[in-house]
């Protein structure tokens, strides 16, 4: 069985040599031109070394240079981490401090502001690729073996210095086979590209056209500022399968686009990243073929994209929660107690999980790793190592996976125990066309709404029908109305920055 991902993208480009493997709504590019490109770069990256394992930093904006430069640096033997040309200069600094990359990859573009930030490292201008006469025939990958580490991707760390995840080629593998076959992915998906690629939904994408030669299109960022012109966009591409954050969904469902504007080829709905409010899955649902597969995926950046799924198999009303399934192939979730102990029937727990798809740790930080990747409780008979997720869940009577929230986002007020998780689906499930988001103030034990909406909703207005679904100990105290919800860089809810408001 073929473990490393070149060798997988080899037999790809074997099969469908001259079939688009790449469009950005620009330019398209096909397999065999993507790995000439790719072999151009690996060569470059070889020209003087003969590394293997080290992290190579990637500073480009998402399209096909990055595409190339990731499965380049694969062929050299390397590892990949994407960086976000929008940091500010200290967070990039910050990064690269604790990766030490033997060589940051960029274009013309940005190569200025690369050497700006002095590093101290090699730069490799893409652009530039014909006066660097690079010959090296870019087969360093066959020494990597499945445990190696294939990319690294950043998330935000408590101390405000990243954590870099390292994910091996095993996990990768192990997932991106599972999600073939259990989504019947082939050639002809045309995947509609959404996540940033410092965001690991993207791995997803990305694989599922090196495995299967499904052609990927790396939508234009513009367009979900506009979401009609996003849904016209899936339109005249034939766009049949998306993996997208809920934010996008929603969106669309709140302004009622699907009433006006079709899209017959979508056949594959896919979401993760954040909750899925019911009621607009169901607009989704209703507005759409019903043959169209949906599915709701969980899983945090150091598990391999996810862990667990459900494919919507029946009805829910608005104010259902949507269940995060069971564990993907090759997995275990385990439902940990306050002693560590496997949780009862719809007791809440820790989710905590084990198999291929752990990451390898944090980059360069063993006491990060080990306080969260640490052994089995269960297990007093040999090492096994799982993840500590921080999210709490129960089971419910189908024996499918509830997502509660964060555990870090579980309160106590007013004695009770309260996940702000709940109220904010309650908010959802009761007002229309509102976004919204909750948070915790310690310093007044205040909960505050903070909501997104076209027209001003009175606080009276918030209590009397927050009552009907929530105990009064969990009615939010305040309310505030901002134009735009502020978003991370993944399309989250930026929850630090609603808290800075607060503070203000």
């Amino acid at each position: 069985m073929q473990i490393n991902l070149i060798d997988s993208f080899e037999t790809t480009v074997d099969s469908f040599p001259y079939k688009t493997a790449i469009s950005d709504g620009y330019s398209e590019m096909n397999f065999k031109t993507l790995k000439l490109n790719t072999n151009d770069l690996a060569a470059v990256i070889l020209k003087e070394e003969k590394n293997i394992n080290k992290p190579i930093a990637v500073f480009l904006p998402k399209g096909t240079d990055a595409i190339i430069s990731f499965l380049a640096i694969l062929y050299s033997g390397n590892c990949y981490a994407p960086l976000d040309i929008k940091n500010p200069a200290s967070r990039i600094k910050s990064i690269v401090k604790l990766l030490e990359p033997i060589t940051i990859i960029t274009n013309s573009m940005y190569f200025e502001t690369v050497s700006s930030y002095d590093l101290g490292i090699d730069i490799i201008n893409i652009d530039e690729l014909e006066k660097l006469h690079a010959t090296q025939n870019p087969l360093n990958y066959k020494r990597c073996i499945d445990t190696d580490p294939a990319y690294i991707i950043h998330t935000s760390g408590s101390t405000g210095v990243p954590k870099g995840v390292a994910i091996s080629y095993r996990s990768v593998f192990d997932y991106i086979n599972w999600a073939i076959d259990t989504f019947d992915v082939t050639e002809k998906e045309n995947i509609g590209n959404q996540a940033p690629f410092i965001f690991d939904n993207s791995v997803l994408d990305i694989y599922l056209m090196v495995f299967t030669g499904a052609t990927l299109h790396i939508i234009p960022e513009q367009h979900y500022m506009f979401p009609a012109r996003l849904l016209k966009y899936l339109e005249t591409n034939k766009i049949n399968f998306v993996f997208w954050v809920p934010s996008v969904l929603v969106n669309i469902s709140i302004l009622n686009l699907l009433n006006t504007v079709k899209i017959p080829s979508l056949r594959k709905v896919l979401f993760a990243g954040e909750v899925m409010p019911t009621k607009h899955l169901n607009y989704w649902i209703q507005n759409l073929d019903k043959k169209v597969l949906f599915a709701n995926l969980y899983g945090p950046t150091e598990i391999t994209v996810d862990c667990t799924y459900y494919i919507i198999d029946r009805e829910f009303t608005n104010d259902d929660v949507l269940p995060i399934g069971k564990p993907c192939r090759n997995n275990t979730v385990l439902i940990l107690n306050e002693d560590n102990q496997l949780s009862k029937a719809n007791e809440h727990g820790e989710l905590c999980v084990r198999g291929t798809s752990l990451a390898l740790g944090y980059w360069n930080n063993f006491k990060k790793t080990n306080a969260v990747f640490v052994q089995n409780p269960l297990n007093h008979s040999y090492p096994e190592k799982i993840y500590r997720t921080g999210d709490m869940v129960y089971k419910n009577e189908r024996d499918e996976i509830i997502f509660l929230g964060r555990k870090d986002r579980q309160i106590k007020h007013m004695g009770y125990r309260i996940e702000l998780g709940e109220i904010e689906h309650a908010v959802l499930s009761t007002f229309d066309a509102i976004k919204a988001c909750i948070t915790y103030s310690e310093a007044t034990r205040e909960i505050i709404l903070f909501y997104e909406s076209k027209e001003e909703i009175s606080v009276k207005e918030f209590r009397i029908k927050l009552s009907i679904v929530l105990s009064k100990y969990m009615i939010p105290t305040k309310y505030f109305k901002i134009d735009h919800l502020p978003l991370t860089s993944s399309g989250k809810i930026d929850r630090v920055s609603l808290n800075k408001i607060v503070l203000k």
